[in-house]
């Protein structure tokens, strides 16, 4: 049996207006996206150090730049190493694979964890999960790109112990992501 709607109790003058502010904010916080992480993935270790090296040179050139405001020449030296970071860049995201992950919302991350309960002896030792079944589960939940649960474990078991590390955190983290703030004015 359903229950009736409560009744709606008249607004007081001017309440109405408070009213509106507090429905749009409220459409405003049920219309956030969900934090995302991307893991990069690249096996050209030369691209990878161009890029940390053209970065590095930008931000120099950079801080020279704005430590001598009138000085023309280091103005475009700083230009021209932003220019070269973002070729860099584009070099490397070219050959780049992204994996991107998305946080869960509450619910669905708690019945993913409930799923997967520590044994034993991980509970001992102050598990909350099953650390050889939820790191795959939980890589194919958050996984934007539609990674199975039978590839993630794939991936996890078969790349080396950092690659494997950075791919359990991309999708973990992100599930700790916070965008808010508690009583800052």
């Amino acid at each position: 049996m359903s229950r009736p709607a409560p009744a709606k109790r008249p607004s007081p003058p001017g309440e109405s207006a408070t009213e509106g502010a507090w429905a749009a904010k409220m459409d405003r916080l049920r219309r956030r996206a969900r934090p995302q992480n991307k893991l990069r993935v690249c096996d050209d270790d030369q691209l990878r150090q161009r890029f940390e090296e053209t970065e590095q040179a930008a931000r120099r050139a950079r801080f020279v730049a704005e430590a001598n405001p009138g000085d023309e020449q280091a103005a475009q030296q700083a230009a021209d190493a932003a220019a070269a970071r973002e070729d860099a860049r584009t070099a490397l995201d070219a050959a780049s694979e992204f994996l991107t992950f998305r946080a869960l919302p509450r619910p669905v991350l708690e019945e993913l964890i409930s799923e997967h309960p520590p044994t034993e002896k991980q509970a001992e030792e102050g598990a909350i999960f099953n650390a050889d079944t939820f790191p795959a589960a939980l890589v194919s939940a958050a996984s934007v790109d539609g990674m199975s649960q039978e590839e993630a474990e794939e991936l996890l078991n078969t790349w080396s112990a950092p690659d494997a590390g950075a791919l359990w955190d991309a999708a973990w983290q992100v599930q700790q992501e916070s965008r808010v703030e508690l009583g800052k004015d």
